[in-house]
């Protein structure tokens, strides 16, 4: 069978088993927060590191200059996304065989309990070098773990959306990411405010990590109570399920794996430049106090979480394409002087700054993750989504803080990092225009030769 066969001969295997949507809906909620809360936990592990880099670099690496220990806590970060390629391998083939629940309860088990025990880790001050080794190795079984977290909540999402609402059902990933930054920065600043500054970067820094273990408890209820999604069901029975779904996407949907690459570029650059590079920038090189940059910081994901799902109903209605393609633009024409406006040095610099960027991320990301779940075919979504996802974020997303950082202190020019964003919008930009508009599709029919004009 070809792969432009594929999905078509799936779905007229599937059609009588697949929910119709009165049935979908009346699972939605359950859905929703099963697949959120998992995420919830991803975004605020990720996003209390970023947050917090200042704080880790002070008590895990031994030097005196600021600058250099942000850069090694931003390498230490980078590690964690080294291995995201291999856990998404991982974690895509045993979706694809042995379900989406039972894959994503595990991955929510070991995000949080890799959080949670880093907030329990001995500084440099107490065990010398053995304290950045350890907290490489806490990185890297969160970033392993992490690999099977987006692009399955995406799969889970997308298979249980009624028709004519996969943009807005799979809009709500990127309503409990921000959200989960939101509570961790929101979190960092209250224990900040309550301890002061000082206190925060000595030992209180711990106090949010330790928080992620009740909240994987949470996600792993939610998730193990979870039914299976239709198509999943459907396609066990009819006994197509794939024995290594990202073999079988690499070897048969490649155009569409390059296509959700592309996809997820400027979504992983300007999201982890947001979350995690410029928290600090602003501390460390444009001098601006703790409590100012958190708080901006806060109120962009709170506006991104409130504007994503919006953005979401819309593709639902107009396509998912000329959302996508009106975020590029705006990141590549605006990005620059953002960065200038930022220099200003005032609370309201700062926080314009910041919503215009999360202006450009919500209308990215409001339609990018059903527009990648809706490339593939049942039999492989979990995989080829897993796959693309995740070397896209850890080739551009996990480099972000540590780029930019050197960028700056390669070129002298405290606005390089604009740049890499502007790169970065471009490669997006040519993926989406390339790949067709997919909004209005059945889920189950998009053959690879169907995702190019």
């Amino acid at each position: 069978m070809s792969a432009t066969d594929a999905p078509d001969a799936l779905a007229q295997d599937l059609g009588q088993h697949v929910l119709n949507d009165a049935e979908r809906s009346r699972s939605l909620r359950k859905v929703i927060w099963a697949a959120g809360i998992g995420h919830f936990v991803e975004w605020f592990d990720f996003g209390l590191y970023g947050t917090l880099a200042a704080s880790i670099a002070v008590n895990f690496f031994n030097t005196g200059d600021s600058r250099a220990a942000l850069l090694a806590s931003f390498a230490v970060f980078a590690a964690g996304f080294i291995v995201r390629p291999l856990g998404g391998i991982f974690w895509g083939n045993v979706g694809d065989r042995v379900g989406r629940k039972t894959t994503l309860a595990t991955v929510v088990l070991l995000t949080a309990g890799a959080t949670f025990v880093m907030g329990l880790l001995p500084t440099y001050h107490t065990v010398g070098l053995w304290a950045p080794v350890l907290l490489v190795v806490v990185r890297l079984v969160q970033g392993f773990a992490c690999g099977g977290e987006s692009s399955g909540a995406t799969t889970l999402l997308a298979e249980f959306a009624p028709s004519g609402r996969r943009g807005f059902m799979t809009s709500f990933i990127d309503v409990f990411g921000p959200m989960a930054y939101v509570a961790g920065s929101g979190t960092v600043l209250l224990v900040s405010g309550v301890f002061g500054d000082s206190e925060l970067s000595a030992w209180a820094w711990r106090i949010p990590f330790l928080i992620a273990g009740p909240l994987g408890l949470v996600g792993i209820y939610l998730r193990t109570r979870l039914e299976e999604t239709p198509e999943f069901r459907a396609l066990k029975e009819s006994g197509k399920v794939q024995k290594s779904s990202v073999k079988a996407s690499v070897s048969t949907a490649w155009r569409l794996l390059l296509f959700c690459v592309g996809f997820v570029v400027i979504k992983a650059v300007a999201s982890w430049l947001l979350q995690t590079f410029l928290p600090s920038y602003f501390q460390t090189y444009l001098s601006y106090t703790p409590r100012t940059s958190y708080t901006v910081t806060l109120a962009c994901w709170l506006f991104i979480a409130i504007i994503v799902p919006v953005v979401g109903h819309l593709s639902d209605r107009f396509g998912r394409r000329p959302f996508m393609i009106a975020g590029c633009i705006g990141f590549i024409v605006c990005t620059y002087p953002v960065f200038l406006l930022m220099k200003v040095g005032t609370f309201g610099a700062a926080l314009g700054s910041m919503i215009i960027l999360g202006l450009f991320i919500a209308l990215f990301d409001g339609p990018m993750n059903a527009a990648m779940a809706e490339l593939f075919p049942a039999s492989i979504r979990y995989g080829g989504v897993s796959l693309a996802y995740n070397v896209s974020v850890a080739i551009f997303g996990g480099l972000t803080p540590y780029f930019s950082s050197w960028l700056i202190k390669a070129s002298g020019n405290d606005t390089a990092p604009a740049f890499w964003v502007i790169a970065a919008a471009a490669i997006s930009l040519i993926a989406v225009v390339s790949a067709r508009e997919t909004a209005h599709r059945p889920l189950t029919l998009h053959a690879t030769t169907e995702a190019t004009k």
